[in-house]
C-alpha cells in the first residue's frame, strides 16, 4: 500500500530524514517510534505530500502527490488545526464535502458519539477544551475512511474512554484491509496494536521489524526501542521489509 524509497529531507544543512526506505502491506498497522527530533513528523509530512523531498513515495502504486493518491490517503496531525468560527458539526460537514463523501451523516453521528462529542455539535472550535479539540481532530481524520491513514501522536491529550475508542477503531480499520502508520513516542499506548515497528533515530531507520520477528527474538517493543536508541544490547535489524 505504501512504498517509500530513499527518502531524504534536509532543513538547511541538517538531514531530518536520510535515505529512508520501507514498505507497508495493506491491512496492517505500523508504529513509527523514535526520540524527539528523530524525524518522525518530517517523514509523515513527506508521505502525505506536505514537504518537498528527494526520493520516491508511492501509495497503491500511485505517486503520493497525485490527485488519485490523495483521494485514498488521510492524515491526523499532532496538533489540531480548527476553524474558530466553525462549529463541531460544520467542521465535519466541511470535511465530508471536501472529500465528496455520500451518505455520511450516519458516520458523523457514530464518530461524535464514540468520542463523546455528540452534545458538542454547536460548539465552536475555539470553545472546545484541548482534549475535545483532539477528539474532533480524530473525527475529522477518520470520517473519510481512507485506505491509508497517517496518525501523528494521536493519543496525546485523550482521556481513557477516547483512547479505548481509538484503539478499537484502529482494529476495525485493520480488519477492513486499511493501512495505518502511527507515529508516537509513548510505547505503552500502541504496544498491543502494531504489526510492524519502525524505529527512527537521527533521521535514519535503525530497526524495521514485524511483531512475529520480535516475539521470536524473545524481546519486547520497549526493549527493542532502547537497544536501538540507547545502545543497550545488540542493534536490531533494519532491513526486513525495506523497499528496494
Amino acid at each position: 500500500m505504501l512504498t517509500v524509497s530513499h527518502l531524504t529531507k534536509f532543513y538547511g544543512k541538517t538531514a531530518a530524514c536520510r535515505d529512508i526506505s520501507f514498505a507497508l502491506d495493506p491491512g496492517s498497522v505500523t508504529v513509527l517510534l523514535g526520540p524527539n527530533g528523530a524525524g518522525k513528523s518530517t517523514l509523515m509530512k513527506s508521505v502525505i505530500g506536505f514537504l518537498r523531498y528527494d526520493g520516491a513515495i508511492q501509495v497503491a502504486g500511485l505517486r503520493n502527490k497525485s490527485v488519485e493518491a490523495r483521494r485514498i490517503m488521510g492524515y491526523i496531525p499532532e496538533f489540531p488545526s480548527l476553524y474558530p468560527n466553525l462549529t463541531v458539526s460544520e467542521h465535519m460537514e466541511f470535511i465530508a464535502r471536501a472529500y465528496r463523501l455520500t451518505d455520511y451523516s450516519g458516520r458523523i453521528d457514530e464518530l461524535l458519539r464514540r468520542f463523546e462529542l455528540d452534545d458538542k455539535r454547536r460548539k465552536f472550535g475555539d470553545e472546545l477544551s484541548k482534549g475535545m479539540q483532539q477528539k474532533l481532530n480524530l473525527c475529522l481524520g477518520l470520517l473519510p475512511q481512507p485506505q491509508l491513514l497517517l496518525m501523528d501522536e494521536p493519543m496525546i491529550g485523550l482521556d481513557p474512554h477516547a483512547i479505548r475508542q481509538l484503539k478499537e477503531i484502529i482494529e476495525e480499520m485493520r480488519a477492513e484491509g486499511r493501512t495505518l502508520l502511527v507515529s508516537t513516542h509513548i510505547i505503552d499506548s500502541v504496544d498491543m496494536l502494531w504489526d510492524r515497528a519502525l524505529i527512527l533515530q537521527a533521521g535514519e531507520i535503525r530497526a524495521n521489524m514485524t511483531r512475529t520477528q520480535l516475539e521470536e527474538s524473545g524481546s519486547t517493543l520497549e526493549d527493542l526501542f532502547f537497544e536501538v536508541t540507547e545502545g543497550q544490547g545488540k542493534e536490531a535489524p533494519a532491513e526486513s521489509g525495506a523497499a528496494e
